[in-house]
């Protein structure tokens, strides 16, 4: 009688990691996940203040002013040879503060009209002032021309442009501001503005450039 032979059952014996490198997974994946939530809310926070940062800057950012030339008139250039010496100059602009929040102080305002890049009058227009938030003021003008003089060659070119019926000026007008945001006052500018205008035969500012928006750079 014969038996078969049955070697021996093999039992499988499982590798148990040692139970100090155990704690050391465990605490480098908590230390994985403290590194990755901090760096969460850090750029969280980041993020809201960013936001915060841009929204102020969009509240405080001052707009700058506009300008518009409402009228201009140089009744002189109506006359035969006209000469702007000793002859009235007038125009009216306006403007415009158009921030919310923020005001505008100026220093002394100056004005100067030019024809063909030459000086023909120029003055002091307004004192020092304070414009409120969302507030027009009215600068006017009233100067006494002061070249050139009847006979003079760019007469002759002011009368011959008359005749035509267009005189080409500018208007220049030249302070010192600085904008007031909540408490505090920002550096000083300086505010350079241009009106390009042309009057007609008659010495009154064509309709075309009537309350056109002046060109301005600090």
């Amino acid at each position: 009688m014969s038996s078969a032979f049955q070697p021996p059952l093999q039992t499988q014996t499982r590798s148990h990691p040692h139970p100090r490198r155990s704690r050391l997974l465990v605490r480098e994946s908590l230390m994985t996940r403290f590194a990755m939530c901090l760096c969460s809310v850090l750029l969280f926070v980041l993020l809201v203040g960013g936001l915060i940062v841009f929204i102020l800057w969009l509240s405080l950012r001052p707009h700058r002013p506009r300008f518009y030339l409402s009228s201009f008139s140089a009744p002189a250039v109506a006359q035969p040879s006209a000469g702007l010496l000793n002859s009235p100059i007038s125009f009216n602009v306006r403007d415009r503060n158009s921030n919310r929040k923020i005001g505008i102080y100026y220093d002394v305002v100056y004005g100067s009209v030019y024809y063909r890049d030459q000086v023909v009058a120029s003055g002091p227009l307004l004192n020092p002032f304070f414009q409120p938030p969302k507030n027009t003021t009215l600068v006017l003008g009233d100067l006494t021309g002061t070249a050139p003089a009847a006979g003079d060659a760019l007469a002759a070119r002011i009368s011959s442009d008359a005749v035509a019926g267009r005189v080409q000026f500018r208007l220049e007008l030249k302070s010192v501001i600085r904008f007031q945001v909540k408490a505090w006052d920002t550096r000083h500018h300086t505010l350079h503005v241009e009106c390009d205008m042309a009057v007609g035969s008659d010495g009154d500012l064509l309709a075309s450039y009537r309350n056109e928006r002046c060109s301005i750079y600090f």
